[in-house]
């Protein structure tokens, strides 16, 4: 044997060696509870996302999860603690999308969101939804898209906040359209949806969960969905790109990362684990009844979400001069 030949064979001798204690670590995992940061307060989307898969993904993954919600700074906060946290898997971040939209309108982040999480899955999708007041004089997407070129500036819509995915979905919108509109920050769904009502404000991109009701009883009247497929909870409204906007996506998603350097073996786990949970109908049914549709899928596939919207959203942000308040 020569000497590349020996090198050779050390060099695999030692990597099997460092490899070999993470697989016997992998194989064990879970060995205690699993904390998830959700990294907004107790109630909203996230955390009532993150408590529908809980009970079942402890079952998937014979261990305790114990939510451990930390809000703060768009959920900046909790992202930040699961960022330097120890990359054993033993601390998830379940967030939503503002991962991939936070970097785009803050100054300045605590963490980089490329480099310090690798992507576990993603949860369930809900898209933001546009209604009108019932008055409104627009009845169709193509309806709204030829009052507001006939009156531009004067129509007004209403988020949920500054960076939203309703305020994205509405800046987008205008960009793909060539429309002027002005947009109106509310603090929450409940005070956007009841001032649309009152018609203080003519229309409102919200999440679906925060108008089915009244879309439903006749109080507000759907224009459009926000992602690439119609919703199942309203499977009669269209989504923009059916309605004649190009290139129009904004998808409210939920996922779980961890820790970059967790062993891929133990991110496997919790992927499978995951996909086993979503596969349950009480788990899919419940997420239904908030608007929103699980999904699943790979570690990679995630990945490639973050990739394309860290990048679509920087140059939104860029376009509509979209700034964290």
């Amino acid at each position: 044997m020569n000497v590349l030949s020996r090198r050779i064979g050390w060099l695999a001798l030692a990597a099997a060696a460092w490899a070999a204690p993470w697989c016997v670590q992998a194989q064990a995992y879970p060995e205690h509870p699993i904390r998830f940061v959700v990294p907004y307060p107790p109630g909203g989307g996230t955390d009532v996302v993150a408590r529908i898969v809980q009970g079942k993904l402890q079952a998937a993954l014979g261990q305790n999860i114990v939510i451990d919600n930390k809000g703060g700074a768009g959920g900046s906060v909790g992202t930040d603690v699961v960022a330097k946290a120890p990359a054993d898997g033993y601390t998830v971040l379940f967030t939503l999308n503002s991962h991939t939209v936070n970097p785009a309108i803050y100054a300045k982040l605590p963490f980089d969101t490329l480099k310090d999480f690798e992507p576990v899955g993603t949860v369930a999708s809900l898209p933001q939804i546009l209604v009108a007041h019932p008055q409104f004089p627009a009845h169709s997407v193509a309806e709204l898209i030829a009052l507001a070129k006939s009156r531009p500036g004067t129509l007004a819509y209403a988020s949920v906040g500054v960076g939203s995915p309703g305020h994205l979905a509405g800046e987008l919108f205008k960009l793909r359209t060539g429309t002027q509109m002005t947009h109106v920050p509310y603090r929450g769904g409940g005070p956007a949806v009841t001032d649309v009502m009152g018609g203080q404000v003519p229309l409102l991109w919200v999440s679906i969960p925060a108008a089915a009701q009244h879309v439903k009883s006749g109080k507000l009247k759907a224009l459009g969905v926000s992602t690439l497929k119609r919703s199942a909870a309203f499977p009669d409204v269209p989504t923009l790109q059916e309605a004649g906007v190009p290139d129009f996506e904004v998808d409210s998603w939920y996922a779980m990362f961890v820790p970059a350097k967790t062993p891929k073996p133990v991110i496997d786990k919790l992927n499978r684990a995951l996909n086993t949970t979503l596969q349950d109908a009480e788990v899919r049914e419940k997420l239904l009844q908030q608007g929103s549709e699980a999904v699943g899928g790979t570690p990679e596939a995630l990945g490639q979400t973050v990739n394309v919207e860290l990048v679509k959203w920087a140059k939104l942000a860029k376009d509509a001069n979209i700034k964290a308040e």
